[in-house]
């Protein structure tokens, strides 16, 4: 046999094994790939990630913004930026109740992306995302309390948005949100029940201007960029986790140097500005949500949780 022909024997034998077992090499058992594995969110998993939420305390409370930052991810990463550095200059830092009790919601293996959703009951129901960025896990967005007594009751797992069953409504959620909150008049025809959130807040952006005044404020209401989250409900619903970012700007009136009514406390001024008085102000406020939509497209928010992000004396 000539000897190229037996050196690629050799080769392909090599390859597979040929029944001859390398004292390096474990031998692979059955069930799912590593790479597979990988992809999974387990429940021992999302219960370690949870522990998270101690470590961000303890963080909040010595003022530790690198290890705030690096806790944190998406909207709660934004809240904790500038307003970390703010609690070094005297603001209060934020106090967090301790919470208990978690039911999770993990996603079927889905590409790179993983998160999970939890649902705490103790001392009050409230919502959290974690989220697996650059190789650890992250608290993306909670605590989020659930208005009134209870909370919606998830009947299945977590979804994405581009779910073929609940991704289309699950995307439209805070567009509807957005529609809604820049069209006072009502001309869209979107709606929200009486008493919801949305319809609070703005209410509340049609009458801040009239507060300030002789000063002037402008508002403008953005999504925050991410992608949204939901959890499965009965017949169809589900429940959507994303948020907005509202940005106030206030200047003095005319023939004025300064501001007359400042809409944020003495406070955040100092701690974001160094200062208790201000020319001019622009403040950008994250408003965390989590919002049911029915199989029939109703949409109510059912959580929703708000902060100051940054603060700026113009």
């Amino acid at each position: 046999m000539p000897r190229r022909l037996i050196a690629l024997l050799l080769g392909l034998c090599a390859a597979a094994g040929c029944g001859v077992r390398s004292e390096g090499r474990a031998v692979p058992e059955t069930g799912p790939s590593p790479e597979a594995s990988a992809r999974t969110v387990e429940r021992a998993e999302a219960v370690q990630a949870f522990e998270l939420l101690g470590q961000l305390d303890d963080a909040w409370r010595d003022r530790d913004c690198a290890a705030v930052d690096q806790l944190t991810a998406w909207a709660e990463n934004t809240l904790g930026g500038r307003a970390c550095e703010a609690t070094r200059n005297g603001r209060p830092a934020p106090t967090r109740q301790e919470y208990a009790d978690p039911e999770f919601f993990l996603p079927a293996p889905a590409g790179e992306d993983r998160w999970f959703a939890a649902l705490a009951r103790e001392p009050r129901p409230a919502y959290f995302l974690f989220v697996h960025e650059d190789g650890r896990w992250r608290l993306a967005a909670g605590p989020i309390p659930a208005e009134g007594d209870g909370a919606p009751e998830p009947t299945g797992g977590a979804v994405p948005s581009d779910d073929p069953s609940t991704g289309v409504k699950a995307r439209l959620v805070p567009q509807r949100y957005l529609t809604y909150l820049t069209d006072p008049a009502g001309v869209s025809g979107v709606s929200f029940p009486k008493g919801d959130v949305a319809a609070e807040l703005l209410a509340e952006l049609g009458r801040r201007p009239e507060t300030v005044r002789p000063d002037r404020l402008g508002t403008d209401v953005r999504l925050l960029v991410g992608p949204q989250r939901a959890l499965l409900l009965p017949a169809g619903g589900a429940l959507v986790i994303h948020a907005l970012e509202i940005e106030y700007r206030q200047r003095p009136g005319p023939g004025r140097s300064s501001l007359a009514h400042p809409i944020y406390g003495r406070d955040d001024l100092r701690g974001f500005t160094g200062s208790v008085k201000a020319p001019e102000l622009t403040g950008t406020e994250i408003v965390l949500l989590v919002t049911e939509v029915t199989g029939k497209g109703k949409t109510s928010t059912v959580a929703a949780r708000r902060g100051l992000a940054s603060l700026t004396a113009d």
